[in-house]
């Protein structure tokens, strides 16, 4: 097997998100417990009362908040693509097109099965991987993970989220203000500037991010785009340990594993399990997304790979197999965070919403289950 070095950034990265995972299943466990207690009521109003400039904390959260987790995946992404797993071309597009067909087949499977239904503007809910949950459950074979593996991992869920980011600015805007758009990607032209100026200070960076994130949320283009977009014009320099890109990478790790993480998944994961809540799994909705994420996925991330492959312009990863692969797209399955990201932006039904929350749950779990085996096997065979 081919020796890759992982490089420090991309370590701390890994750990983070392993830690973000942990912390994830916990908060969620403990949100649904005090949802479903005698505490419920005060649990959930907490989140929802519109308490702070005339919103909840829930929507400070999702519109605030996550534009920070989307700046840090924005930086790994930059990271990615000027010295990383996509810095090649013809390496890059392996994991781009495993993306794609983990993007794609999970939503036409949700199409059909809900096309003309209430339900059929959900179909952007089983596209996204959750990076924190997906590498917090490959952690748990420790040492035994090949690092190909974790970096392309890592690639496919960072692209992954992206394209999720991509169909939420497409999909799920209803109105748009030409305006306050303009001028947020006018900020962002500045900012650019700015990085050709070679300007290494991360003041002007990060108070044109805050404009360009208010702006942006006026636009009624989601809020969560403007971290995307400043994270690329974010000077990466030669990526060393003084290149501002590196700084702002390094800093952001803590704060959005143990503080923005768990809130999303505490304020998001309030659902009440009432009566016959069950015979919501056999609705078309419901079917969409477990189908999209625990079949779904897998078959699109290595169908889309292998047609890359075979038609000779990509490769895959060197010290990878297609049962790797394979293990990986049962993995891309754990659609969590960004699959109840875009559940709540689809929905305006509290009971669709509440059906697609359970259903991502479920789905998801299932994936980290049968992944971890899957791999786990694989992996013994190796080492025999």
């Amino acid at each position: 097997m081919a020796s890759v070095k992982l490089t420090k950034l991309f370590k701390d990265f890994f750990n983070s998100e392993k830690t973000s995972g942990v912390l994830l299943i916990c908060c969620t466990c403990i949100s649904l417990i005090l949802s479903n207690s005698s505490l419920g009521e005060h649990y959930i109003s907490f989140w929802e009362k519109e308490n702070l400039a005339g919103h909840s904390l829930t929507h400070w959260i999702n519109d605030g908040f996550m534009a920070i987790f989307f700046l840090l995946i924005g930086l790994e992404l930059e990271r990615e693509v000027y010295a990383g797993e996509l810095s090649q071309f013809k390496n890059a597009l392996f994991p781009i097109c495993s993306a794609l067909g983990g993007v794609l087949i999970p939503a036409l499977i949700y199409f059909s099965i809900n096309n003309g239904t209430a339900t059929a503007s959900g179909a952007g809910i089983p596209m996204a991987t959750d990076i924190a949950f997906a590498i917090g459950i490959l952690s748990i074979l420790g040492n035994k993970v090949p690092a190909p593996l974790k970096i392309f991992l890592t690639a496919l869920a960072v692209i992954d989220d992206l394209c999720a980011i991509i169909v939420i600015a497409l999909f799920y805007t209803e109105s748009i203000s030409f305006l306050y758009l303009s001028v947020s990607l006018g900020i962002f032209v500045v900012l650019l500037v700015l990085n050709r100026l070679k300007i290494r200070n991360l003041i002007p960076y990060l108070i044109g991010g805050a404009g360009m994130w208010y702006f942006m949320l006026h636009s009624g283009v989601h809020a969560t785009l403007s971290g995307v977009l400043l994270a690329f014009a974010i000077p990466f320099g030669n990526g060393d340990e003084k290149s501002t890109s590196y700084i702002l990478q390094h800093f952001l790790h803590k704060p959005v594993a143990f503080i923005i993480v768990p809130l999303f998944a505490l304020a998001n994961t309030c659902i009440v399990f009432t009566t016959g809540w069950h015979e919501g799994l056999s609705s078309n909705e419901s079917i969409g997304i477990l189908t999209g994420l625990v079949i779904g996925k897998p078959i699109g991330i290595v169908l889309f790979g292998a047609i890359a492959v075979y038609a000779g312009i990509s490769t895959i990863p060197s010290g990878l197999k297609w049962k790797h692969i394979f293990g990986a797209g049962i993995l891309g399955g754990i659609g969590f965070t960004m699959s109840i990201f875009i559940t709540m932006l689809a929905f305006n039904d509290p009971h669709f919403i509440s059906i697609g929350k359970i259903s991502i749950i479920f789905a998801s779990l299932i994936s980290a289950v049968v992944g971890i085996i899957v791999l786990s096997m694989m992996l013994k065979r190796n080492e025999k």
